[in-house]
């Protein structure tokens, strides 16, 4: 069995990727965005978070969120926002046998990928990644027309200014 780090750190700023378990051609997220929200909404009344830059797509989401400062779970936290959103969403996709066994709905991936923020550059460089992702993935012109991303707030606030990332969003390149 894979032995999977994870990186611990009270307080701590995270990124990170959580994937449907189908990506293809699954906008599942999306359309079901307020679902999302509210199971996110719900999780931070018990298990607080600062959300820095949150960005939801199709198959997939990206998020930069901040632990208080004597608490280092993200996993029960992903872990409730997941089940949260799966308990309200109606059942009919395939599940494994696997699944079944363990009581598991077949909608989002086990493991997500989580990374510690180390400094301010690597803050920046994942905020850039969250709200740039849209349009590197083709479904966006321009990161101002994503309408699933905290840019639009953080535009409001002054820390990006409206035509960041240049007008068709070309001036980024990010791979995968």
């Amino acid at each position: 069995m894979p032995d999977y780090r994870r990186a611990w750190y009270p307080g701590g700023t995270y990124f990170f990727t959580v994937n449907l378990l189908q990506r293809q051609g699954n906008d599942l997220l999306t359309r079901h965005v307020d679902l999302l929200r509210e199971s996110v909404r719900l999780v931070r009344q018990g298990h607080p978070f600062h959300i820095h830059g949150w960005v939801v797509l199709p198959d997939h989401l990206h998020c930069v969120i901040e632990l208080p400062p004597a608490d280092a779970d993200f996993a029960t936290r992903w872990r409730l926002i997941k089940m949260g959103f799966s308990k309200t969403i109606p059942g009919g996709e395939i599940v494994s046998v696997v699944r079944v066994r363990r009581g598991e709905r077949g909608i989002w991936q086990r493991r997500y990928w989580e990374h510690l923020i180390r400094d301010q550059a690597d803050f920046q460089a994942h905020m850039d990644y969250v709200h740039f992702n849209p349009v590197k993935h083709g479904l966006a012109g321009r990161v101002l027309d994503w309408p699933y991303s905290t840019f639009h707030q953080l535009v409001a606030a002054g820390v990006y200014p409206a035509d960041w990332a240049g007008a068709e969003g070309k001036s980024l390149a990010y791979d995968d």
